[in-house]
């Protein structure tokens, strides 16, 4: 899942905090941040996880919590990541 403002995905931008699969429920449990509070772009962000994660054939239940701490800052962008924005004329 790419972020909507910038293509580099939610993995590599670090705002995947924290991810746990329960097979027993066939549940995945995110906790997800955002680079700023008022993000406008929470909701297709989390949108978009829960459609891809529901795509996959062990997936009944997507369970997405908004975190704040740790906050996010740019030392949380995987160097991958930071080499694509680099490449798009992004400071990163």
């Amino acid at each position: 899942v790419e972020d909507p403002e910038i293509p580099i995905s939610v993995v590599g931008m670090g705002l995947i905090v924290s991810l746990a699969y329960r097979p027993e429920g066939r549940a995945v449990d995110i906790e997800l941040t955002f680079t700023a509070m008022g993000c406008p772009a929470t909701d297709f962000i989390e949108d978009d996880i829960r459609e891809r994660l529901s795509r996959e054939p062990d997936v009944d239940d997507v369970r997405i919590e908004v975190v704040w701490d740790p906050v996010w800052t740019r030392s949380r962008i995987r160097e991958d990541a930071r080499a694509r924005m680099r490449s798009l004329g992004i400071v990163a």
